[in-house]
């Protein structure tokens, strides 16, 4: 465990607890209305996740002391639905509805899958007529019969229903009365997902998206029964939130509806913590971890989003996820002194077990740092030479890769910043090619937790349009994400527009744009004082 406090100079009669859930150490941090890391903590990760969530946030509180009643809110970032998936546990049975036979019929759902994550998830799939032309057109009348007589033909082998419907994040009305139809005829506790509330135009990938909601709804419900329970055990009087994809927050029963949101959390709650300690805009970001290294770009204070469709477990999906490269470097790298090249494979969170540096017999990267400079207050044993040039060689093949990382995520542009945040850090040079300068930003080491304290509340919407209507798909689009992130837990007052993105539609009959609008907010709960400028 490591653990830091300061004195609170100034709270503005309130403070907020983000916590970050990684794969090795489970962060935590209390900060003050004007941003101030009040105290800081760093536990082990356990297996029920629970477990770390409860000691982070009872370490960070025993810190607090009489100050602990001022906590209002506490916001959790988790990797917990992308273990699910990786791991193929703990994952619910999906009845998956498409909307567009008779022209979407030749590629069954979940094809592209991995055999056994389908045979985990798929209960049974639905082509049944609908879905719309990129103009509007219907391509046939909805099959509601059909859809009724496979579901009865279904009934108790599943427990959740995904409605993918053909262009319905620009036309989501069929999509809405068939989620009418499955709770009347099914029930309402059978919780059903809409493709057009998660995953962006492109059907395949947005299906992908959205069963992989609906197999999440337990791991949901897990997770976010953990929180409110630690939370209610601590005796706080405070609101709960959970960190999402784009680097914003959304609440608790937003997070149980979409869980497949959480899934790039930690890489988001990194860049932004990364700019909020640092105080940058605009920059490349490194989270040196204990396995691997991820880069992110932070644009205009918020994740660069990826464009391209993004593997989960296997799966391609299109729903907004961080822009990230991530590459097999970090603190418990294996070093290889046969060759001096540092291996893919990682001793993770056994490194004060197994390194060298702490007494144990494996070569890694944090053994070679200590040979430029100390490491924890610690002294490597005697090496000899071939070990020694070995380490000395690997230090500078990671350091080659990270320089190639950056040069990779700078897209060619020049003159940015390197922010480096997280427990490996010291394995960036301080100075990179490609990168303008290198910051290391105080209490960088747990900027994840600190991103998920400052994130806002947000929401996007998408609309097909022709072009000549634009303005009026863009104030449209505006108020619908402006309405999703007052869902998600934004202060009606202060929520607005932070992004605007217009796409030309290829092969449309006449000319087409999809827009996309991001809104963001403080949070409904925060005071005056702490509605800044993040």
């Amino acid at each position: 465990m490591s653990a830091g406090t300061s004195t609170v100079t100034d709270t503005s009669g309130e403070l907020a607890i983000g916590i970050d859930v990684g794969g090795t150490n489970t962060d935590a941090v209390a900060l003050s209305g004007t941003g101030e890391v009040v105290s800081w903590t760093k536990q082990p990760t356990t297996s029920d996740v629970t477990g770390g969530i409860r000691a982070a946030l009872a370490e960070v509180l025993d810190q607090l002391g009489d100050d602990r009643g001022l906590v209002t809110r506490v916001m959790l970032g988790t990797t917990h639905a992308t273990n699910a998936i990786v791991n193929r546990r703990d994952l619910g049975r999906v009845v998956v509805i498409r909307l567009g036979s008779p022209a979407a019929t030749s590629l069954p759902p979940l094809a592209g899958w991995p055999r056994e994550l389908r045979d985990v998830v798929l209960a049974g799939s639905i082509l049944a007529g609908g879905g719309h032309l990129v103009d509007g057109y219907p391509i046939a009348p909805l099959d509601r019969d059909l859809i009724r007589r496979e579901l009865d033909a279904l009934a108790g082998t599943f427990d959740a229903v995904a409605v993918c419907g053909i262009f319905s994040p620009s036309f989501p009305e069929q999509e809405l009365e068939v989620e009418a139809l499955v709770q009347d005829h099914v029930g309402v506790d059978i919780p059903v997902s809409l493709s057009h509330e998660i995953g962006a135009l492109g059907l395949l990938e947005r299906e992908n998206a959205t069963v992989l909601n609906a197999s999440l709804y337990a791991v949901a419900r897990d997770v976010t029964n953990a929180l409110t329970t630690v939370v209610a055990e601590e005796r706080l009087d405070a609101t709960t939130y959970f960190a999402q994809n784009d680097g914003t927050l959304m609440a608790v029963e937003y997070a149980a509806r979409y869980p497949v949101l959480t899934i790039g959390s930690g890489p988001a709650n990194s860049i932004r913590g990364a700019a909020f300690l640092s105080g940058a805009e605009n920059a490349i970001i490194i989270d040196v971890g204990g396995t691997t290294s991820d880069l992110g770009v932070l644009v205009d204070r918020f994740p660069r989003e990826s464009t391209l469709p993004r593997e989960v477990g296997g799966v391609r999906t299109n729903f907004r996820m961080p822009d990230i490269l991530s590459v097999g470097l970090g603190g418990g790298t294996i070093v290889d002194t046969a060759t001096g090249v540092p291996r893919h494979d990682s001793v993770g969170y056994r490194l004060t077990e197994e390194a060298l540096l702490f007494g144990g017999t494996t070569p890694t990267l944090t053994d070679a740092a200590s040979l430029q400079f100390g490491i924890a207050d610690r002294e490597l044993p005697p090496l000899d030479r071939a070990t020694r040039q070995a380490l000395e060689h690997a230090l500078g093949v990671a350091h080659e890769r990270i320089e190639s990382a950056v040069e990779r995520m700078s897209l060619g542009r020049t003159g940015l910043p390197l922010v480096v945040v997280g427990g490996g850090g010291f394995l960036v040079p301080d100075a990179v090619l490609g990168a303008s300068e290198v910051l290391r930003p105080a209490r960088g080491n747990v900027a994840n937790a600190v991103g998920a304290a400052i994130a806002l509340a947000g929401g996007r919407s998408d609309q097909l349009c022709d072009f000549a209507d634009r303005a009026a798909a863009i104030e449209e689009a505006g108020r619908s994400a402006i309405e999703k992130a007052i869902q998600a837990g934004a202060d009606p007052r202060s929520v607005e527009i932070v992004d605007v993105l217009e796409t030309p539609v290829s092969y449309a009959t006449r000319p087409t744009l999809k827009v996309s609008v991001k809104a963001a907010g403080p949070l409904a709960r925060i005071g005056t004082a702490t509605r800044q400028r993040i």
